[in-house]
């Protein structure tokens, strides 16, 4: 079996000794992290001076190493972030497009030409007014007679009205 010499056990020490006191410092409270990392500095600054300068300066060299590689990341970062502004999104024409309803949805939502959009926001205003929403499932409407006429069932599912008012529309 092979003795170790002063230089290796200290140098072994010093290792395992900031492993101990990273794993001691992770259990703690994070009010207490802060004193602990300035005491274990204080023991590395001792154990510098107790090496010889050639372990010290390749101890430095790592930690040069280190800091423009987190410059270079900080770097890619910021320039990830610039192209993030966007423009903004233009309306499409056709969905903003005046149509005219049909006789049967014009008594819904009156005779003047509107958009899509509008119509359908105006179906569920009168859908609301009227407590047409089925009170179990909300995604389910109750036809009245108006609406019957324009969906031509007696329940719809709030997802098929777009589709359904797209034959009352020109």
């Amino acid at each position: 079996m092979r003795i170790a010499s002063e230089k290796e056990i200290f140098h072994w020490w010093i290792l395992n000794s900031d492993k101990e006191n990273t794993m001691a410092t992770a259990k703690k409270a994070p009010a207490k992290k802060a004193p602990a990392k300035k005491a274990a500095p204080a023991k590395k600054v001792a154990a510098k001076k107790a090496a010889p300068a050639k372990k010290v300066a390749a101890k430095k060299a790592p930690a040069k190493k280190a800091a423009p590689a987190k410059k270079v990341a900080a770097k890619k970062v910021a320039a990830k972030k610039a192209p993030a502004v966007k423009k903004p999104r233009k309306v499409n024409a056709a969905f903003m497009k005046a149509m005219t309803p049909s006789a049967a949805l014009a008594a819904v939502v009156g005779a003047t030409p509107l958009p899509r959009t509008e119509v359908v926001r105006k179906l569920w205003v009168y859908i609301k007014a009227n407590k047409l929403q089925d009170a179990v499932n909300k995604r389910m409407v109750n036809a009245d007679a108006k609406l019957k006429e324009i969906f031509g069932k007696a329940q719809v599912s709030m997802f098929e009205i777009a589709s359904l008012i797209g034959k009352h529309i020109k």
